[in-house]
């Protein structure tokens, strides 16, 4: 498990900490994992030319250490001082005394157009807003050179609580963070300046809270959370998935719905709708009844919404059950606030980007260029589990001590017709089994991501493809 903690909360631990050890210690324990970092991407250390941009703290100090340890073995070093008045004073005794340099951020063109590496120390987790002026100049010098950038602790510029980008940001092809991730290295738009991410430990975990804010699942954690069937198991151990989806106009949503629920693992499908000819054509082994949610027999969660239209019935029918209940597309729309948050039993939404602005009353891009902010308020809004979809997918809970989880199998071949409506099935497959509103939908995610990676192979696909690639996910999970 990928854990990511705020900034206040990153402070506080380092404050605890400190006070456990000598004056410096911790310092002195990031800077020598950034300069084995920077060694690594550097391949060979001696004769090779390194420029650190610094500004004022501990950050800089950071970078300055490191950039010592790197002279001591042979690279040329020069530090570009934003901040001269204001830099750490023993961390850039420690630079000159290894036989590094200085210069002015006015005279560092020449320096970053000849480095190998520069690495980003202008602003630590302290920052707020995009880089100023002189730091915005040093940036655009950097992308134009040909140097490997490596990030100290998150790429400057970008809000490292919220992984919104204000203004400029430099971008790094690795970034080095320290004791824990931060939640910007997560999320976009401000994982996209992340680059390969490199957590360093620093003795942190001992002073962290156990809870962090943000947590993304691995492999292993996905291998413990999927179910598996039991010797004595039937379909309704295996969970009955409940699709009130499609309509004339847009049959094929239930049959994909049906197609994601299926291909996770259901017992069996149950569905209502008028798409029942096209899933039997395409799924003989659903169980189609011409009823609505309430008396279409026994099942263990509904999915409601794709390809619905304007139909509010078999929305507001399956709200009105008692087992958890998947809003996706037009059930996001169709769905009464008050109705959701009155429910006794649990609710799963997943819109993406343009729903959730909807449903907000906000524009589009207030929600991609702020995805954290996002998530959060729509599962307080509405008293659910709420899935983001997007470049990146967040999952929040209700509860406000939950920390979010981040997807980190996404990719953009899920961006097709019909990909949405796999991801329902899957989920609502997920909760009849038995999984938690949050682990369902984490785990749907991150399958759903493989899935649409094995399809595409790097080639064009469809949302089919998906569908029939989730169990190959699955195995590959459990393997």
């Amino acid at each position: 498990m990928r854990s990511a903690h705020r900034v206040e909360t990153v402070r506080s631990a380092e404050r605890t900490l400190m006070a456990q050890l000598p004056p410096g210690a911790l310092m002195q324990r990031a800077a020598a994992g950034l300069a084995t970092a920077c060694a690594d991407a550097l391949g060979r250390v001696y004769g090779s030319r390194v420029v650190l941009l610094t500004g004022s703290g501990d950050n800089g100090g950071d970078t300055l250490y490191a950039g010592a340890r790197l002279a001591k073995r042979g690279a040329g070093v020069t530090a570009v001082l934003l901040a001269p008045d204001r830099t750490h004073p023993d961390a850039l005794k420690a630079l000159r005394r290894a036989g590094g340099t200085t210069t002015t951020p006015s005279a560092a063109a020449d320096p970053i157009a000849r480095a190998d590496l520069v690495l980003d120390g202008i602003v630590g987790i302290g920052g707020k807003g995009g880089l100023r002026p002189d730091a915005a100049h040093l940036a655009d010098l950097v992308t134009a050179s040909r140097a490997t950038v490596v990030a100290v602790d998150l790429p400057s510029g970008i809000e490292p609580d919220t992984g919104e980008v204000h203004g400029t940001a430099l971008r790094a092809d690795l970034t080095v963070t320290f004791g824990t991730h931060k939640p910007g290295l997560l999320i976009d738009p401000a994982r996209a300046y992340a680059g390969s991410v490199r957590l360093i430990d620093i003795g942190l975990a001992s002073t962290l809270p156990a809870t962090p804010d943000l947590e993304s699942l691995q492999h292993a954690d996905l291998a413990a959370l999927l179910p598996h069937p039991a010797a004595e198991s039937d379909k309704y151990r295996r969970g009955v998935v409940g699709i009130a989806a499609g309509s004339t106009r847009y049959p094929g949503a239930a049959v994909l719905a049906v197609a994601g629920a299926l291909r996770s693992g259901a017992g069996a499908v149950r569905y209502v709708g008028p798409a029942a000819d096209a899933v039997l054509a395409r799924f003989p082994e659903t169980l189609v009844s011409d009823s609505g949610p309430r008396k279409a027999g026994r099942v263990q969660a509904w999915v409601t919404g794709p390809g619905a239209g304007d139909d509010a019935a078999p929305v507001a029918e399956a709200l009105s059950t008692d087992v958890p209940v998947l809003l996706d597309a037009d059930g996001l729309r169709l769905a009464d606030v008050a109705v959701v948050r009155a429910r006794t039993a649990p609710t799963v939404m997943t819109p993406h980007a343009g729903e959730a602005a909807a449903l907000l009353g906000v524009a589009r891009e207030e929600v991609e260029s702020a995805r954290l902010t996002a998530v959060r308020e729509l599962a307080r809004r509405y008293d659910a589990t709420v899935l983001l979809k997007g470049s990146t997918t967040l999952i929040a809970g209700p509860g406000d001590g939950t920390p979010v989880r981040v997807n980190p199998t996404g990719t953009p071949w899920l961006a097709t017709a019909g990909s949405g409506d796999v991801l329902s099935g899957l989920t609502g497959s997920l909760l009849a089994a038995g999984l938690a509103p949050l682990d369902a939908a984490s785990a749907a995610a991150y399958l759903h991501g493989l899935a649409g990676r094995y399809a595409a192979n790097g080639a064009p696909t469809a949302a089919q493809d998906v569908a029939d690639a989730i169990p190959q996910a699955w195995r590959d999970i459990r393997a």
